[in-house]
């Protein structure tokens, strides 16, 4: 059994579509989606139209959240610019879609926490913003009541994969559309994977044990970046077009 896990598109058609290309190349034919699909000064709607031709399981992001239930006037620049794009029936998938999800039996999904569509799982902030690996209690908290040996979350952009004690596998697979940004919550801090490539991860069971296979897409990045720019985003722009904000 092998599944592609994709996360955090934020409305880059274009890394949507080189991914699932390279996905089709591995020769996977089952695609599970993380959330946060369409928030972003990017293309929404036709991201989601992408994602409306592909048999795909997928769940809500808090972003996604944010543009079914939050006032247009009062949401932030790049949840306001996706709704802007989008269309009732785009609206209407995004509020299909579970908050969490179990895959065949094995793979439980969720886009912050099993709790929460907000809160980082691998990752953890210092006072000062600085940000690092989340200490193994807290990681083994969040997964207290998931039975399932395979645990897949997203949020933070990051790839990374932990092992529990038990041998259950947390897996976040960064982010398809999005390789940086800044955040103010819980206290400033910023997020930088150093690329501007496209990410998603691969899970497989094999020999009863699952294992994770990260992959790093290159796409026409500087097109989207140019993009952000036009649409006076410039933080956006830096970090589609080298993967750190700054």
């Amino acid at each position: 059994m092998r599944v592609a896990v994709i996360s955090d598109i934020h409305g880059n058609d274009l890394a949507l579509e080189a991914v699932l290309a390279d996905i089709a190349t591995q020769g996977i034919a089952e695609i599970v989606n993380l959330g946060d699909h369409l928030s972003g000064p990017l293309n929404a709607a036709r991201t989601a139209d992408v994602l409306a031709k592909h048999n795909i399981s997928a769940i809500r992001g808090n972003h996604d959240r944010y543009l079914l239930t939050l006032d247009p006037a009062h949401i932030g620049p790049s949840d306001r610019a996706a709704h802007d794009e989008l269309e009732p029936r785009h609206l209407a998938w995004l509020a299909s879609l579970p908050e969490t999800r179990v895959y065949r039996g094995a793979l439980f999904l969720c886009h912050g926490t099993p709790r929460s569509d907000e809160t980082y799982w691998l990752e953890t902030l210092t006072a000062d913003g600085i940000v690092h690996m989340a200490g193994r209690d807290i990681i083994e908290s969040f997964a207290a009541d998931i039975d399932y040996p395979v645990i897949l979350c997203g949020h933070t952009h990051i790839p990374r994969a932990a092992r529990l004690m038990d041998g259950r596998l947390v897996v976040n697979p960064g982010s398809v559309g999005c390789s940086g940004y800044e955040d103010d919550k819980p206290v400033p801090h910023k997020v930088e994977t150093g690329s501007p490539d496209a990410r998603y991860a691969i899970v497989e069971r094999s020999g009863g044990e699952w294992n994770a296979t990260f992959r790093c897409v290159r796409y026409d990045h500087m097109a989207m970046s140019r993009l952000a720019s036009r649409r006076n985003r410039p933080e956006w722009a830096r970090a589609l077009a080298t993967g750190f904000v700054d």
